[in-house]
């Protein structure tokens, strides 16, 4: 829990912008995902990204076994994508349990209300400290929609 009165560094740190994102993994059967923000375009040639995952995350467990992974991109009309990602889940369940679901070329499941998806290959990491800061190569993608994508600002730049 954040302290209910951030320091004036965590406030400045809370104003940098960020979007939100759901991150998608496949192992088998199994479809993982999280809600993220720490995302960004890293590259234009070859087009990469770089996604910084919680060291605790079983995703970033996923990510490293399968190589690969895939972004989604929310915008404003998609609280229900979000609350599907941010809800506690009970033994067995899944947050794409209650989602329509389309696949990218590599076989990631995608939720279908998202603005945009982006397929990435796992190229490198490097410990961040809480975090694990992953590269990434952008090797499909798709705009499932028109429209602006979700910008997040946070009041505590310390915590989620």
């Amino acid at each position: 829990m954040p302290p209910p009165d951030p320091t004036p560094l965590a406030r400045a740190l809370g104003r940098i912008p960020s979007g939100l994102f759901v991150v998608t993994t496949r192992v088998g059967d199994r479809r993982g995902g999280f809600l993220a923000s720490f995302v960004q375009q890293a590259a234009f040639t070859p087009p990469m990204l770089c996604l910084a995952i919680g060291r605790d995350r079983p995703v970033l467990v996923d990510v490293r076994a399968t190589g690969r992974f895939a972004v989604a991109v929310v915008d404003g009309t998609s609280k229900g994508l979000l609350a599907a990602f941010t809800r506690r889940l009970t033994d067995g369940e899944s947050p794409f349990d209650r989602l329509t679901v389309v696949e990218t070329p590599g076989g990631l499941p995608v939720p279908a209300d998202a603005l945009a998806w982006i397929e990435c290959r796992f190229v490198g990491e490097l410990p961040a400290g809480d975090h694990v800061l992953i590269t990434a190569e952008a090797v499909a993608g798709a705009l499932l929609r028109e429209g602006d994508p979700q910008v997040h600002l946070r009041r505590n730049g310390l915590s989620y």
